[in-house]
């Protein structure tokens, strides 16, 4: 005779005893003990809302913290105030000229591809490059160096030479070292300005926004080489 369905279950819930017959006591002990386990490792605000012997019946007045925290499912988030930030003062635009070196030749190049352009492609589709370029106040590498620039960019477009930037220009002179603004956008290089928005900032540029005008100064096209004139106005506190 086959075994009847569940019969698995059968057995591991109830005891067979000697005389061949399956009692109810295992069965009852083993409910009360999971029924047990269960209340035990419950929440003390949800098990305060409960009977042991009705699980299912709730008491609202006893559980008014909890019900009020799944209710407001924005409980992480809260207001706070402004000026704890440094946000009661007057927001101020400011204005610098930066020359960023981009060298992608040479023994110490700033500029390195980690992925390589479609073979097929004249705009070299599908390159990326990480960078870690100098800023300096002046349009030549002697000039004083007051940052970097660092991220990557990508060639994104098949119709022309067009990158999408992403980078910080992290600072390293004066009051601003160790402060960042963020640079993201599309720069078409040959372009003779190109517009590309500051999405954020750290330091003292927290809460940054604004843009950069990027204007090539000088470019290398035997190595690749090339010096970009960035005029950046940026909103900050």
């Amino acid at each position: 005779m086959e075994d009847e369905p569940n019969s698995g279950i059968r057995s591991a819930l109830l005891t067979k005893s000697e005389s061949g017959r399956y009692g109810r006591f295992s069965r009852r002990n083993s409910v009360n003990s999971l029924r047990n386990d269960f209340m035990s490792r419950l929440p003390d605000k949800v098990r305060a809302g409960l009977d042991s012997e009705s699980p299912y019946d709730i008491d609202d007045s006893k559980t008014k913290g909890l019900s009020s925290a799944l209710a407001d499912d924005d409980s992480f988030v809260r207001a706070t105030d402004t000026k704890l930030l440094g946000l009661n003062k007057k927001e101020k635009l400011s204005h610098f000229k930066l020359y960023w070196h981009d060298i992608v030749g040479g023994r110490n190049p700033t500029a390195v591809p980690v992925v390589q352009p479609s073979t097929n492609s004249s705009t070299f589709f599908g390159l990326i490059s990480v960078i870690d370029d100098p800023l300096t106040t002046g349009p030549e590498m002697s000039s004083k160096m007051v940052g970097r620039a660092q991220g990557f960019y990508s060639s994104a477009s098949q119709q022309e030479l067009g990158l999408l930037m992403a980078m910080n220009f992290a600072f390293m002179q004066g009051k601003y070292n160790g402060s960042t603004i963020t640079i993201m956008g599309r720069n078409t290089v040959f372009s003779k300005v190109r517009e590309m928005p500051v999405i954020g900032g750290s330091g003292l540029f927290r809460f940054a926004r604004g843009y950069v005008q990027a204007k090539t100064h000088r470019f290398d096209p035997a190595t690749g080489d090339a010096v970009v004139e960035y005029n950046c106005y940026v909103m900050h506190y």
